[in-house]
Order: structure tokens, then C-alpha cells, then sequence
């Protein structure tokens, strides 16, 4: 966006007014104390004319946006403001270095440089002399380190970037300036700001182009930006508000006002900082939910396969990590439970298909309703048919105790179940046969369809009593019968030879319990 002449030239009269406007405010700011009031008065005096000066300046410039001002024509009646001025800043110069007021002559200095550099540009016609060019100013400081909010100035004159980062200091902010558009970027593009002061017309890189790059730039469009500048035209305002500027503040400014915009606009940036805070919380609350709901379905699916085969203690003990993973191949020591029913072929050969179904779901819901109480793991069943174990996949201290409880409560209910199934002409008992030894235990099948099992010369041999039961018979080996020697009553059967297997067995009969099983109730 190009300037025009007679806006170029209102900005650089009004310039050296903003800096003794500024300084002075600033150094009365310091004074109030009291301790120098003959300082203090003068400097009063200083402003007050100083902002007549400024008064009569805007006056004359005041002839529209791209008319050029008459100076010299004006120049009579700016001519005496401007000379007390100039006089009171060269007596309070010389006056604070006689009192020894060290701390306040570089500022009275600028004051006076300021004055100086006035009268040149009313004397040129506006135009600064030869061989005088804006302050390159130094280096960029750094941001320091801290908690308080962060300011960036950016202003091509040094004494702009001194005055408001002065100020700015005082209200409990950190500052860094920088001479230019170029190094503002460069200082954005190091370390994080809060909030930018940017002047407009600046030599290599001016206002508008820096504003239209950090509102372009996704990570630093939020940084809000205040424009200060001379440059007062509308057309300036607009155009900075238009490519983003959060507000305009012109020069000189009122100190108060300064504050109250920058508060805003950093007031701004603490709640869009909050915002971004909530949501990037929120967005890790989301995706920790997501993963939750996601591992609880698997732990859902996967306690509905555990529940095929344990009872439901066992498989929400598994999901909860209180057992290893029964899936994996292992190898244990088990109690190894075989059952059928005595009569079972004779019966489907003869029943029709809905009786043979009526009988079986009855029938399973009796067994498996035992088997949950006893905390058993249903290896599997087909028919009548069923294979239990116990002491996997958790270990318990009593396994023959627990399989030897089932297995008289089993025999005791399909005890009254056959009373019942007798009055419709079904002959049926049940058989089983407990063994106990190692085992090598896991997953079975393939990928969508597994099974669990067991396999060993335990389950085959708790199949081979289960067959040599007779109806109503519980066949032990002699290792059950050993383990659980105070629990039950039993008949010492002799040696049997049992078919696949290459030497006779011991096997024992269990009569009965000599303890009560409390889990019958259940």
C-alpha cells in the first residue's frame, strides 16, 4: 500500500512531538515523589507547550488526506511554541545536571534532540536534512524467560521502541523489540509473543506486509497485533484492520489509553490461549475415551469367549489381569472330570429328535449350573457327553476336592432327574470318572473358530473310568483318591485294565462325601 506525500509528512512532524510528549510524561511519572518539584514544574510546563504545539501542528495539517500543507505559510504561528519548547528543554537539561539528577538527563536529552530535530523539518519544508536517515537501532533482544506476558515492538525509531517499552516494563510486562519488519518475523519465528506493537511505516519490510504475514501464518494468526502509528489516515486504519490488526492506536498516544488496549488485547490472547487449552484437553479426554470404550468392547469380546469355557468368575478374573492368558499353550496339573449318560445311545436310537433336545437342554442346565458353582472349566460337551477340570486357569489349593463336590452334587441331581425321565420310559444314569495329572492346555482350532482343551494321558484316562462307570458310579484314580482321602468315602475297586492304556489301574468308588457340599444349594 503506498503512502501518500502529505501522510508521510504528518507522520514525520508529529513523530519528534510523540517523543517530548512521551518522555516528559514519562519523567513526571517518575517525579511524583516530590523530592525534585522545581524539575517537576518545568517539565509540566514542557508538556502543556508541547501539546499546544501539537494542537496547531494538526491544525495545519489538517487540510485533507492528500493535500500537502502549506508550512511555510504556517510557520509564524509555530515558530513561538515551538522555541519555548526548545528553551525549556535545553534549561531542564542544564538544570538536572547541575542538581546532579543524572538518572533523568538522558531522557531531557531526547527531549531535546526531539526539539531540534522539529525545527530542522519545519525549516526544510517537512523534508528531514540530508544525510539523516531513521535509526537502524539495535539488535532484537531476546525474550526473557518468564511467566509474565510477552510483548514484541516493533518500530524503526529508537526512541518509539524506547519510550513504549518503558512503559510497557513499568506495567509488569517482558519486552523485545525489534528495528524492522524483517527481524519482528525472525523474532516470531524464535520464541513465543503474546502480543505485537507494530508501527507502520518502517523502511524495509513497513506494518502492513509484517501484519499480512503473521495473520497468513496458521501458528501465529492468533497473536493479537496493535498498530501505533502517526499515520492517521482513515484509509491506513481500515486497511490495517482489514488484514487483521486487533486495534489502532495513533501517535503520541495517551498512556492510559495505551494501557487500557493493551490489557485488552492481551486479555484476548489469555482467553483464546485457555480455549486452545480446553480443547487440546478435550481432544485427549475424546481419544482417551475412544481408547477406553475401544479396550473395554475387546475385554467384552473376549470375556464373552472366556465365558464359553469358565465360569464367570474365572473369565472376568482373566480379563481383569488376575490370571495369565489360559489361550496360551501350557502345561499344569489338573483334576480332569469325564461324565456322560448311562443309556444315552439306546434312547436317541428310539426318542424323536424333539424329546432327545427337551432332555439334553435340561439336562445341560443341571450340569452347567454345577459346574459354575464349583468354579470349573468347561473343556467340552457334545451330547450328553461333557469334560470339566479343574485348576486351570487359576490355581486352586483343593482341585480334587472341588471335582470330587461336582461330581456327587452331579450325580445326586441326575439322580432325581431320572426319576422323572423313568415315568416316560427313558432309562438313563449318570457315569463319571475323575483322574488327576499333567496336562498340556490352550487354544485349539482356527483363526474364528477356537475351541479350549486339554490333552494328556489324564483326560484319557478320566474318559476310560468315565466308561467303566455304571449309572450312578463315580470312578476315581488313585491319585484323586489320595489327594482327597478326608473328604470322601470310597471303595477300593482293585486294578482294572482300561482299554488304550497298557497297565491295569488303580481305581476307587466314591460313595459319598463324608463332608456336606455347601455349593449344592447353590
Amino acid at each position: 500500500m503506498s503512502i501518500e506525500p502529505a501522510a508521510q509528512l504528518r507522520h514525520d512532524l508529529r513523530t519528534p512531538l510523540n517523543h517530548i510528549i512521551g518522555y516528559a510524561e514519562m519523567l513526571l511519572e517518575e517525579l511524583e515523589a516530590g523530592d525534585r518539584p522545581a524539575l517537576a514544574s518545568g517539565l509540566g510546563t514542557l508538556r502543556a507547550d508541547a501539546r499546544e504545539l501539537l494542537g496547531l501542528l494538526n491544525t495545519v495539517l489538517a487540510q485533507g488526506p492528500s493535500a500537502s500543507p502549506n508550512l511555510a505559510a504556517a510557520l509564524g504561528s509555530l515558530v513561538a511554541p515551538l522555541e519555548r519548547v526548545r528553551a525549556e528543554a535545553a534549561a531542564l537539561l542544564r538544570q538536572a545536571a547541575e542538581a546532579g539528577a543524572d538518572a533523568l538527563v538522558p531522557d531531557l536529552d531526547r527531549i531535546r534532540a526531539a526539539g531540534e530535530r522539529l525545527h530542522e523539518l519545519l525549516g526544510h519544508g517537512g523534508v528531514a536534512p540530508a544525510g539523516r536517515t531513521a535509526s537502524a537501532g539495535a539488535e532484537a533482544a531476546p525474550a526473557p524467560p518468564s511467566s509474565r506476558s510477552v510483548i514484541l515492538v516493533v518500530d524503526d525509531s529508537d526512541e518509539n521502541r524506547d519510550m513504549l517499552a518503558r512503559r510497557l516494563r513499568r506495567q509488569g510486562h517482558e519486552v523485545v523489540t525489534a528495528t524492522g519488519g524483517r527481524m519482528a518475523l525472525d523474532v516470531l519465528a524464535r520464541a513465543p509473543v503474546d502480543l505485537v506493537l507494530l508501527d507502520v511505516l518502517m523502511p524495509d519490510l513497513d506494518g502492513y506486509a509484517v501484519l499480512q504475514q503473521i495473520k497468513g501464518d496458521p501458528a501465529r494468526r492468533d497473536i493479537p497485533v496493535l498498530m501505533i502509528s502517526a499515520l492517521d489516515e482513515l484509509e491506513s486504519v481500515v486497511r490495517c484492520i482489514q488484514l487483521g490488526a486487533d486495534d489502532y492506536l495513533g501517535k503520541p498516544f495517551e498512556p492510559v489509553l495505551l494501557q487500557a488496549r493493551v490489557g485488552a488485547c492481551l486479555e484476548k490472547k489469555r482467553l483464546h490461549d485457555d480455549e486452545l487449552r480446553y480443547r487440546r484437553a478435550l481432544a485427549e479426554l475424546n481419544q482417551t475415551l475412544e481408547q477406553r470404550v475401544a479396550e473395554q468392547v475387546t475385554q467384552l469380546e473376549r470375556l464373552g469367549r472366556l465365558k464359553r469355557f469358565f465360569s464367570p468368575q474365572l473369565a472376568e478374573l482373566i480379563v481383569a489381569g488376575g490370571a495369565d492368558d489360559p489361550l496360551k499353550t501350557h502345561r499344569r496339573e489338573v483334576t480332569v472330570v469325564f461324565l456322560d449318560l448311562r443309556g444315552f445311545t439306546a434312547f436317541a436310537e428310539t426318542a424323536e429328535p424333539e424329546e432327545i433336545m427337551e432332555l439334553l437342554r435340561e439336562y445341560h442346565a443341571e450340569m452347567g449350573r454345577l459346574v459354575l458353582a464349583h468354579e470349573g472349566t468347561l473343556e467340552r460337551f457334545t451330547g450328553d457327553g461333557m469334560m470339566v477340570f479343574f485348576n486351570d486357569p487359576v490355581e486352586v489349593p483343593d482341585p480334587a476336592d472341588r471335582a470330587l463336590r461336582m461330581a456327587v452334587a452331579m450325580r445326586d441331581v441326575v439322580g432325581g432327574l431320572s426319576a422323572r425321565w423313568r415315568k416316560r420310559g427313558w432309562d438313563l444314569g449318570l457315569g463319571v470318572g475323575v483322574a488327576q495329572g499333567y496336562a498340556t492346555i490352550g487354544a485349539i482350532g482356527f483363526e474364528g473358530r477356537w475351541d479350549y482343551g486339554a490333552i494328556g494321558n489324564v483326560t484319557n484316562l478320566a474318559a476310560r473310568l468315565c466308561g467303566e462307570a455304571a449309572a450312578g458310579q463315580i470312578l476315581i484314580s488313585a491319585k484323586v483318591a489320595a489327594a482327597a482321602e478326608g473328604l470322601i468315602d470310597a471303595e477300593d475297586r482293585g486294578s482294572l485294565a482300561l482299554k488304550g492304556l497298557a497297565r491295569p489301574v488303580p481305581i476307587w468308588s466314591v460313595r459319598n462325601l463324608t463332608t456336606p457340599d455347601r455349593t449344592k444349594t447353590l
